[in-house]
């Protein structure tokens, strides 16, 4: 592998496997907010939140952590305004204290806290403004969570950053175009482990943490748990378990952190739980399940990069190819098995809708660890699904290019039904 191109993984891992408290898009908002009030340099007596329709799907029904429970964006503008710490960004909430709760709920029931749709024509767009005292101060965040495009305090610009939204919402930072699967395999083959054990060790520890918080806790639906009583404490059942006990935990509202995937906690959990799980089974060494998670991290932004952020598509359904890619690399399985099980993987399990982030995630998530499993059986026992079977053709890189076409371009209707199913009796 040349240099550019392995300098190029080493900074995606470094820019997706990043920290974050609690679901992503209404720790986005309260990051939001929780700037503009910087910026304001008070507290307002007056928020007015803009966001786009995925954003309110996605805020609609998740606990909003170290709030007391609170739901919506509102709950998550206030803790910004209140008591978020911006410089922390994903982690904007993880330093409030019980007194700050309070203070939250005061703030909600004598402040005016407004949400209105984003005009913008984005699918992830939030804008905040507060004001107070005779001041006023924007904040706007577009395209990923933390990526502030605009800044300003009494008309005055702080911060005015281009953004441009293109099929696929192309990320910021590293071209991910260099990402295929014959050069993740090569680049966890080479790397030296030096370059990713302190990434992926943040990501062993945060995410085994919740998902036993998961398992322990009563949180969510208890997916993880309802899983290990029903169906037994097997490998394959276990790797489910675990990765949903997580969502149960974190859609919960539990304040402990988790390295995210591709924007998202829930996508991180399913990308790495499993295989975390499976390299336990199998009692391989650190070493080689730190490259396993190399795989399986790196073939989820892979398969996201051309779906975008947010979409009507479930994005557990790439992280349940990933972690099932990082599983058939413990197996000793290299590019052309890896390549097999993905195609599987998604031929089984696409078309898994996103209604929004709630307990249900969690479920969703072992579906998606589940296809995945089985289009690594399948590849294990010579079997396959053959271009011409439905949205699978001929070569990987195609099919996961057709994935990306079906989530960002032909779900967007379905994406706008879903929100109006949600929001329809008003409850957005």
């Amino acid at each position: 592998m040349d240099q550019e191109t392995y300098d190029a993984y080493v900074a995606i891992l470094e820019e997706e496997l990043v920290c974050a408290m609690g679901c992503t898009e209404p720790i986005a908002v309260a990051y939001c907010a929780a700037l503009a009030r910087q910026t304001l340099g008070a507290l307002p007596e007056r928020v007015e939140v803009a966001a786009s329709a995925n954003i309110i799907k996605n805020v609609k029904s998740v606990v909003v952590p170290n709030t007391g429970g609170a739901r919506g964006i509102e709950a998550a503008a206030a803790a910004g305004v209140v008591a978020g710490a911006a410089d922390a960004k994903l982690e904007v909430l993880a330093a409030v204290t019980g007194e700050q709760i309070s203070e939250m709920r005061d703030y909600l029931a004598t402040h005016e806290v407004t949400v209105a749709p984003s005009e913008r024509p984005w699918i992830f767009d939030i804008q905040v403004r507060v004001s107070g005292d005779g001041h006023e101060a924007f904040c706007e965040i577009a395209g990923a969570h933390t990526n502030v495009i605009h800044v300003e305090r009494d008309g005055e610009v702080l911060l005015d950053m281009p953004f441009e939204e293109e099929a696929g919402e192309k990320d910021a930072g590293t071209d991910r175009g260099c990402l295929s699967i014959e050069r993740i395999v090569a680049f966890a083959d080479e790397v030296n482990l030096e370059d990713v054990k302190q990434v992926l060790g943040r990501q062993i520890a945060c995410n085994t943490a919740i998902a036993q918080e998961g398992l322990h806790g009563s949180w969510g639906a208890n997916i993880g748990s309802v899983l290990l009583s029903a169906y037994g404490d097997g490998v394959a059942n276990r790797a489910k378990a675990w990765a949903a006990a997580g969502s149960d935990a974190r859609m919960g509202g539990c304040e402990l952190p988790v390295v995210i995937n591709s924007g998202s906690g829930n996508q991180g959990l399913t990308a790495s739980v499993p295989v975390i799980v499976y390299a336990q089974e199998l009692g391989v060494s650190h070493d080689e399940l730190l490259r396993a998670l190399v795989v399986s991290n790196l073939v989820t932004i892979h398969l996201k990069t051309g779906i975008g952020r947010l979409s009507a598509y479930c994005g557990a359904t790439s992280a349940g190819a990933g972690a099932a890619a990082g599983i058939t690399y413990l197996y000793g399985g290299r590019a052309d098995e890896i390549s097999h099980t993905v195609v599987n993987a998604i031929a089984i399990d696409s078309g898994m809708v996103c209604d929004g982030a709630k307990a249900s995630c969690a479920a969703k998530i072992a579906s998606a660890v589940e296809a995945g499993l089985l289009g690594m059986q399948m590849q294990r026992q010579g079997k396959q699904f053959y271009g011409g079977d439905g949205i699978v053709v001929k070569g990987v890189e195609n099919t996961i290019r057709n994935v990306g076409v079906l989530a960002a371009q032909g779900m967007r209707e379905t994406d706008r039904t879903i929100i109006e199913l949600m929001c329809g009796t008003g409850a957005c």
